[in-house]
């Protein structure tokens, strides 16, 4: 590691954060941003939330029946993104070495940095300081040789919190750690861990390669490896976003086109908010269906040129309902994702669909309004009075700068 000065940073509830900052009633209070629907997700819980135990990913019914008293907000990813970029270009103060992990969180390498802003606790605190002067919001940190290392340390004194681990401290600082802190351990394979008789990551660290091997499989030593604080790789600045995308999971299952399409209209309006505030276009779209008997399908397919803009994204995603298995069979879940990203107005054709183009020009004049007007008050006719609202917003989940998230 010889030396290493690695940051992980990250914002504290950043969605609910960001509705607390710009809605003065909702602070203090319990906030859960996602959909109305009692079988929608939880995508973020404000602080005041998460001792009642509501967490992100939760059932929407699970959460209210812990937290009855809590304000549901539904999510407005173009607000996000703002405060993201806004978040982003502090990182990039102090080093070009930024990894966007997410919208809220990345990896930050400062070595070659301490001799203008001083060593990676100062950095990580001036980062901190800046966030909340300038962005209204709050980050913890972690500072360590290594991002592994510097990931856990973040997570540890949240909110506002930062944690500094020295090179030589490394491993004794992992090793009383419960085993779920390894990247990778779940629910499902953290019971087997703890079977197999490792419970904290000093097990790992003192277990052989074989034993692991034996107990995780091939990934078994490299799981040894990190839980000794042995971690080489890079911070990666050219990491880019490979997809963003909208879901909802709605209260009563969906059968009719009419209802689907419509489904996917408001999620075509979601994605292209995102893309546009992202300066995106996208080249390829996938449709997700979940059944009601919880079977998975999905369609995709490539676009003659990138779009970004909600008329083109819903005119291919109707184009893909159309594949699917329909009929008497109910849907509890729609999805659209769009990827292959590049910078928005780049021409990749000869003929370029003029219907694009318009598109564009009515996605910026939204964006106006809304920046004007608010999130709430400009939306598609054909979303006003919409049955399947009354289902529920339902499910968004942000992929953005997030190559490792995959559809479901």
């Amino acid at each position: 590691m010889t030396g290493r000065q690695i940051l992980h940073v990250d914002m504290d509830a950043f969605y609910a954060s960001v509705e607390q900052r710009d809605d003065p009633s909702l602070r203090g209070k319990p906030v859960i941003v996602g959909g109305p629907s009692l079988r929608g997700v939880v995508t973020a819980a404000s602080y005041e939330a998460r001792p009642f135990g509501v967490r992100s990913a939760m059932s929407m019914a699970e959460a209210m029946r812990r937290c009855p008293q809590a304000i549901v907000v539904a999510p407005t990813f173009a607000k996000y993104a703002g405060a993201s970029r806004d978040v982003f270009a502090i990182f990039r103060r102090y080093t070009p070495l930024v990894e966007g992990l997410s919208l809220d969180e990345a990896f930050l390498d400062v070595t070659a940095s301490r001799s203008l802003f001083g060593d990676g606790e100062s950095i990580a605190r001036r980062i901190k300081d800046e966030i909340r002067s300038e962005v209204k919001l709050t980050a913890s940190a972690g500072v360590a040789p290594a991002k592994f290392i510097a990931k856990i340390a973040s997570d540890l004194q949240k909110p506002n919190g930062l944690v500094v681990v020295r090179e030589e401290d490394a491993r004794s600082f992992l090793a009383p750690l419960p085993i779920e802190r390894m990247w990778g351990m779940g629910q499902k394979s953290a019971p087997h861990a703890h079977a197999s008789g490792f419970h904290t990551l000093g097990d790992l660290a003192n277990a052989t390669d074989a034993q692991l091997e034996r107990a995780f499989g091939p990934h078994g030593p490299h799981m040894g490896a990190l839980a000794r604080g042995e971690d080489e790789r890079e911070v990666e600045p050219e990491r880019e976003a490979q997809s963003i995308g909208a879901e909802e999971t709605f209260e009563r299952d969906l059968v009719s086109v009419k209802d689907l399409e419509r489904a996917l209209l408001g999620q075509s309006v979601r994605v292209a908010q995102r893309l546009f505030a992202e300066g995106q276009a996208a080249r390829a779209i996938s449709v997700k269906l979940k059944y009601a008997d919880f079977v998975v399908k999905t369609r995709a397919m490539q676009l003659t040129e990138p779009v970004s803009d909600t008329d083109a994204i819903f005119r291919a995603a109707r184009e893909l309902l159309g594949r699917f298995e329909l009929g008497k069979k109910g849907v509890r879940l729609t999805g659209v994702s769009m990827s292959k990203l590049g910078p928005l107005g780049e021409v990749v054709t000869l003929f370029p669909d003029v219907r694009i183009a318009r598109g564009n020009k009515l996605e910026a004049a939204q964006a106006a309004l809304r920046e004007k007007f608010g999130e709430d008050k400009v939306t598609r006719a054909a979303l006003l009075d919409r049955p399947s609202r009354g289902m529920g917003l339902g499910e968004a989940r942000d992929k953005l700068r997030d190559p490792r998230r995959r559809e479901e």
